[in-house]
């Protein structure tokens, strides 16, 4: 055996083994659950058209259905194929709607399937990233289908034709601001949680590809590959600058091509990001203009693990997110096996990735929903942003937390969010005993809530701990605000009074702590205040 091989043999025995130790182990608080939802060719959605109303409905079901089972499986955040071949899924001012939609280019649905997308991923506490095909404008036929509204007639100079297909030419200065115009468009009138970059990069084997003119008249003394890389880096750059100016929270990401370069010992067969297509993802997150890379680790074997690796060890402190090529379960792409795909999900988590990406959805929702409800059996939280300017929020102070034979009704003061950002939202926590492990995902009893209480229902005698915390648009989570609950015996009687007190007996408060009364009456009672420290309801146990 050779020692490459050996130390293939190390790395993978090394990662299946923390594989196996993080099976066992509660999972992440923290982890994108992300999964691609492909418009294009009707592939995950839309599968009917909206020719009228009531197709129209049939259509946003169809979605809600999707989401649905999305969330029932703990997914946090959906990739939505926003812009697909030079068209759309929302009413733009630059480009026409997508023929997806209707069956005919620039032909409006009847709704806004954007703004619909995200109301029904907000409803669900899912993330919705607008997930933009940057470079490909579509083959011949999907231009002749477009007529005059496409590009390549509206701004021939912004488009090249190569091997059948036309792209938008990184090689015009102007390429980037018209991309940035339609992140603009898209930030500044909808409530997207990120902007997703695809085929931000040259075409597949750019042998041949004409951009020799533009070369001489741009390139000035970079080579050629080095121009190019700095083409597609503007576009980067412009599109984070817009995105940021507009919405500091909204976060940008790409998705490279699986292998960054060649690795030591490692080579990446003439297919990677830097040399093939020129995308120089890895110092975007090194420059501060990618918050998120997706790479498309579409591969196993000693084509996955040492570039995981790779992109983990030189993510600058960002979040690397590989994308797993679920519809490799498919005998028609490779028949891959379940243990195969539940490997790279356990390997992406032990090497400290910021979670995993499926594509595609139609895909996860079917061959692959085994190996993906094993590793992620419990919900997670996106991961905040910590580079991000500001800090996290103040903590909220408890009003009220009264305990009856529910559970706990637990009352806070408001947060006031940054000037400018989006309203703070609140997590719950609760355990019994007298603690409660924020960290613990398996805790968290309520996120993203929009409301300043929450009702955590638990029928026992045992004290109860519930925690609340405040988040702020980047994701950051203040200090918690912890109580404790104590009980009384399971079989207790719970009724309510007025000033007549039952019979006398010790008197307790919802601390577990004895109070007298008046009356000198006992029994075990529970007060609830008001915001003014006014008696708003006493409830009495008796034995």
């Amino acid at each position: 055996m050779t020692s490459k091989r050996i130390l293939f043999s190390l790395i993978v025995c090394f990662f299946v083994g923390m594989a196996s130790v993080a099976q066992n182990a509660v999972p992440p608080k923290y982890e994108y659950r992300a999964v691609w939802l492909t418009t294009v060719e009707n592939l995950d959605w839309p599968k009917s058209l909206a020719t009228d109303s009531a197709s129209a409905v049939r259509q946003k079901a169809e979605l809600v259905a999707l989401l649905d089972s999305l969330k029932a499986i703990h997914v946090n955040t959906v990739l939505l194929q926003t812009r697909v071949r030079g068209d759309v899924i929302y009413p733009s001012a630059i480009e026409p709607f997508s023929h997806v939609l209707t069956g005919v280019t620039g032909r409006s649905p009847g709704y806004d399937p954007l703004a619909f997308a995200i109301e029904e991923c907000h409803k669900r506490n899912m993330q919705l990233h607008a997930w933009l095909v940057t470079m490909p404008l579509g083959k011949d036929a999907h231009i002749r289908r477009q007529g005059k509204m496409a590009l390549s007639r509206r701004n021939r100079a912004l488009c090249t034709h190569y091997k059948g297909e036309w792209f938008m030419e990184p090689g015009n200065p102007a390429t980037a601001g018209y991309i940035a115009s339609l992140v603009r468009e898209i930030v500044s009138n909808y409530n997207v949680d990120g902007i997703h970059l695809d085929y931000v990069r040259y075409p597949d084997r750019t042998n041949g590809y004409p951009d020799g003119a533009l070369y001489r008249k741009h390139g000035g003394s970079l080579s050629l590959a080095a121009w190019r890389r700095n083409n597609i880096t503007v576009i980067a750059d412009s599109v984070y600058r817009t995105v940021k100016e507009l919405k500091p929270w909204v976060r940008v990401s790409c998705a490279p091509l699986g292998k960054y370069d060649n690795l030591t010992r490692y080579r990446s067969l003439g297919w990677d990001a830097y040399n093939a297509v020129y995308q120089e993802a890895q110092e975007w997150l090194r420059d501060g203009i990618m918050d998120i890379l997706f790479p498309m680790l579409y591969f196993n074997g000693n084509n996955f693990y040492p570039f995981v690796l790779d992109w983990q060890e030189n993510s600058h402190g960002r979040h690397i997110v590989p994308g797993i090529g679920i519809y490799r379960l498919l005998p028609e792409y490779g028949g891959w096996s379940a243990v195969d795909i539940e490997r790279q999900l356990n390997t992406s988590r032990s090497a400290g990735a910021a979670g995993t990406a499926m594509f595609r959805t139609e895909q996860l929702l079917g061959v692959g929903l085994s190996p993906f409800r094993k590793v992620y059996r419990t919900q997670a939280l996106v991961p905040p942003m910590e580079w991000a300017p500001g800090e996290a929020p103040a903590s909220p102070v408890v009003l009220s937390a009264v305990r009856d034979e529910g559970g706990v009704t637990l009352e806070w003061s408001p947060v006031g969010s940054g000037a400018g950002e989006p309203p703070v939202r609140y997590n719950v926590y609760c355990a019994l005993g007298d603690s409660v492990d924020i960290g613990n995902v398996e805790n968290l009893a309520g996120h993203a809530l929009d409301v300043e209480n929450f009702m955590w229902r638990c029928r026992t005698p045992r004290p109860v701990t519930v925690a609340v915390t405040a988040v702020d648009a980047f994701g950051r989570e203040s200090a918690p605000s912890v109580v404790t609950c104590y009980g009384k015996e399971p079989d207790a009687a719970i009724i309510y009074v007025d000033s007549a007190a039952p019979a006398r007996e010790e008197l307790y408060d919802i601390w577990g702590r004895k109070v007298t009364d008046e009356s000198g009456r006992g029994c075990y009672v529970q007060k609830r205040f008001g915001r003014n420290g006014e008696l708003l309801q006493v409830r009495c146990v008796r034995r």
